[in-house]
C-alpha cells in the first residue's frame, strides 16, 4: 500500500456490549510460507484461507518475479512451482511494500542463488534493521550491497554453490532461523540452526509438509537443534490456512474490557509458539473458553468464546515474550483497564518492528490518561478498571507512525474508555487486517474513520 497517501484519521467510541461470532482472517506468518513454498515445490499448492493484506499479496508478487505461477480461483490460490533450486532472477527489484516477514525470508530464499536480486520497500520497512538476517547469508558466501546499517534496499547475489551453515541464532527470532533454512534449501549438505528460546515454527512444520528432510531435537535446558537437508525435492500440497492468533487479539482484548460483551472467534490457529497472550489474559482473570480444539493441516485451530471479565494485573516474564511480541501493544491496553500494575519485560525486540513500538505504545497510553511508565526493554501500566478518565476529550491523535498493530490497538482502547481514542492514520490497516473495520463494526463497535 503506498504510504504517501493522505492520512486517514478514525476515532473510537465507549461501546455497548460486543456480541457475535466471526472467522477471523487467515494467519499472517502461515499466509506468508503457503505462497513462498508453494513456489519452491514441485507440482501445484492449493491454498484456501490465505490472508488477502497488501503484505502478502507483496509475496506473492515477489514469487512470481521469481517464476511461479499464481493465481485465484474462486476462493483458491493456485501456485504453480518452480522446483526446489529452481528460482528465476527477478527482471526489477522485489518491492516488499511494508512486509517486513516476505523481505526476510525472501533474502534467505534467494541468497543461496547465483543472480542478483535486490529487495526494497516502503519508508517504514527502509527503517528496519536486516544485519542479522544479512549475517549469516555473508557466512554461506552471499555478497550482500545494502544500504547503510544494513537496511533496505540491499541486493543479493548467492555463490555458485552456497556452503551449508550451523547457525547458532543470536537472539529469539523466527525470521533468522526461518531465512537460514530456506537458503540451506539450495544448499548442499546439512544447514543447521540452534535456536536457544523456541520461536514460532511454522517453517519447520511446513516445510517437513512439503516433503522437506528435516528433524528437529530438543534438549533437556529447551535449546532447540534443526537440521535441513539442501537439495531435496518439495512438494505441492493443499493448505487450508488457520485464523491468525496475532489478528484475534484485537476482538479478543475489545469483549474483554467493553463490560456486557459475549463474541466467539471461529478457526483460530492455537499453535503453542503463538497462544502467550491468550495464556497471560487468563492469568489476568480473562474469561476465554477454547471450543473444538482440532487439527488442521499439521496445525493447531480452536474455536474461542470470550466474555468481558474483570482483570488484574499481572508481571508478564521476559520468556514469554517470543510467544507473543506483535500483541504487547493490545496486551498493554488490556492492563489499562485492569486492577493493579501490570509489569511487562523483555521487550527490546519492539523497537525494531514497524515502529519502534515501545516508544509508541508508552506515548499514546499517556496521551490518553493511562499511568505508565517506559524503561528501555520495559512497560509498566497502572490500570483503571472503569476506563474512567481515560481517552482523549479534545481528540489529540495518537502517533501510530505507520504501524497497523498500533493503530488497531488504540482502536480497541477507545471502545472502553469514558473519552473517545482518536489515531492519526488507519490506512496501513490494510496491510494486515483488512476487515477490522467492518469485523469489528459487525460486533457492535464504534468506530468512525
Amino acid at each position: 500500500m503506498p504510504h504517501d497517501t493522505l492520512p486517514q484519521p478514525a476515532v473510537a467510541r465507549r461501546s455497548a456490549g460486543l456480541s457475535g461470532t466471526i472467522r477471523i482472517p487467515g494467519d499472517k506468518s502461515i499466509s506468508h510460507r503457503s505462497l513462498m513454498f508453494g513456489g519452491l515445490a514441485a507440482g501445484e499448492t492449493r491454498i484456501t484461507g490465505l490472508l488477502e493484506g497488501e503484505d502478502v499479496l507483496n509475496t506473492g508478487r515477489a514469487m512470481q518475479a521469481l517464476g511461479a505461477a499464481i493465481r485465484k480461483d474462486g476462493d483458491v490460490w493456485i501456485v504453480g512451482g518452480t522446483g526446489n533450486g529452481g528460482l528465476l532472477a527477478p527482471e526489477a527489484p522485489l518491492d516488499f511494500g511494508n512486509a517486513g516477514t516476505g523481505s526476510r525470508l525472501t533474502m534467505g530464499l534467494v541468497g543461496a542463488y547465483d543472480f542478483e536480486t535486490t529487495i526494497i520497500g516502503d519508508a517504514s520497512l527502509s527503517k528496519r534493521p536486516m544485519g542479522r538476517i544479512l549475517h549469516p547469508l555473508r557466512l554461506m558466501g552471499t555478497q550482500v550491497r545494502a544500504a547503510e546499517g544494513d537496511k533496505l534496499p540491499v541486493t543479493l547475489r548467492g555463490p555458485g554453490v552456497a556452503s551449508p551453515l550451523t547457525y547458532r541464532v543470536p537472539m529469539a527470532s523466527a525470521q533468522v532461523k526461518s531465512a537460514v533454512l530456506l537458503a540451506g534449501l539450495n544448499a548442499p549438505g546439512i544447514t543447521t540452526v540452534i535456536e536457544p528460546v523456541m520461536t514460532r515454527d511454522h517453517t519447520e512444520r511446513m516445510l517437513a509438509g512439503f516433503g522437506a528432510a528435516l528433524s528437529v531435537e530438543t534438549d533437556a535446558t529447551g535449546v532447540r537443534t534443526i537440521r535441513l537437508e539442501g537439495q531435496g525435492k518439495l512438494t505441492g500440497q493443499t493448505i487450508d490456512v488457520p485464523g491468525d492468533p496475532s489478528s484475534a487479539a484485537f476482538p479478543l482484548v475489545a469483549a474483554l474490557i467493553v463490560p456486557g460483551s459475549d463474541i466467539t472467534i471461529r478457526n483460530v490457529l492455537m499453535n503453542p509458539t503463538r497462544t502467550g497472550l491468550i495464556l497471560m489474559l487468563q492469568e489476568m482473570g480473562a474469561d476465554i473458553e477454547v471450543l473444538d480444539r482440532r487439527m488442521t493441516g499439521g496445525e493447531d485451530v480452536a474455536d474461542l468464546r470470550v466474555r468481558s471479565s474483570a482483570l488484574k494485573g499481572v508481571t508478564v516474564p521476559a520468556e514469554r515474550a517470543p510467544s507473543m511480541i506483535d500483541e504487547y501493544p493490545v496486551l498493554a491496553v488490556a492492563a489499562a483497564f485492569a486492577e493493579g500494575t501490570t509489569i511487562m519485560q523483555g521487550l527490546e525486540e519492539l523497537r525494531v518492528k514497524e515502529s519502534d513500538r515501545l516508544s509508541a505504545v508508552a506515548d499514546g497510553l499517556k496521551l490518553n490518561g493511562v499511568d505508565c511508565s517506559e524503561g528501555k526493554d520495559s512497560l509498566i501500566v497502572r490500570g483503571r478498571p472503569d476506563g474512567k478518565g481515560l481517552g482523549n476529550a479534545v481528540g489529540r491523535k495518537v502517533s501510530t507512525h505507520l504501524d497497523h498493530r498500533i493503530a488497531m490497538s488504540f482502536l480497541v482502547m477507545g471502545l472502553a474508555a469514558e473519552r473517545p481514542v482518536t489515531i492519526d492514520d488507519s490506512a496501513m490497516i490494510a496491510t494486515s487486517f483488512p476487515e477490522f473495520f467492518a469485523m469489528m463494526t459487525r460486533l457492535g463497535a464504534t468506530i468512525e474513520t
